[in-house]
């Protein structure tokens, strides 16, 4: 039954709910556009290579929320240096999500599901974590509704697997409105350390690594 509703019923949901949110908020689109162009300049969107549904690779799109200002050498400054107030706005309100609707449409994506991270981060997960690639990455998932990046790595990635272990249509209901009150209340934006979360330095797999090469010895 899970799996009839991840393939069929909640991809279709997805479809049409992704292309009746993009209908119905074309003008807001327009007026972010226009908004993003003269506060942050080109490119508008936001373009990365993100993992998707077992592990295979996407362009997920966003607003863009930083400057591209960078040091004397050419590198790119810090994140909390080139976010600004205007980016800041846009992220707390999780404005700069709303172009994975695109990615959402195309089957990259669902409205729930584990959030989609880097693409090195692949090779950093323990087998446990990467169970998060079962199932479509999604624009808000179990992590995001219970904490956001306040939460350590830790958290998120056993949400994650508890989203996989218990997908269905009403535990993606209950996210999707948890998510809608803690936008509203602007909560977990930002981790006590990091203008969003800290790197992932995959410590769980080498925790692993040592416990297997400790038990074949």
């Amino acid at each position: 039954m899970r799996k009839f509703y991840d393939r069929v019923i909640k991809r279709a949901i997805d479809f049409f709910g992704a292309l009746l949110a993009l209908v119905l908020l074309s003008p807001v689109f327009c007026v972010l556009c226009v908004l993003v162009r003269v506060k942050l300049g080109n490119p508008v969107l936001f373009k990365q290579k993100r993992p998707g549904k077992n592990g295979k690779i996407f362009t997920m799109y966003k607003f863009r929320t930083m400057t591209d200002e960078r040091d004397e050498n050419g590198e790119l400054l810090p994140d909390e240096v080139r976010l600004t107030k205007f980016g800041q706005l846009m992220r707390s309100l999780s404005l700069d999500e709303l172009p994975e609707f695109i990615n959402i449409l195309k089957g990259d994506m669902s409205f729930v599901g584990p959030r989609p991270l880097l693409v090195e981060y692949l090779e950093l997960y323990s087998e446990r974590q990467a169970m998060r690639h079962n199932v479509r990455p999604g624009l808000t998932g179990l992590a995001q509704a219970n904490g956001r990046n306040l939460l350590t790595w830790n958290d998120r990635f056993e949400y994650d697997i508890e989203y996989v272990e218990n997908i269905s249509l009403w535990l993606d209901i209950k996210i999707l409105f948890k998510t809608v009150a803690g936008v509203l209340k602007r909560e977990g934006i930002s981790s006590e350390t990091c203008v969003t979360m800290e790197r992932f330095t995959g410590e769980a797999k080498a925790t692993e690594q040592v416990e297997a090469e400790a038990m074949e010895r």
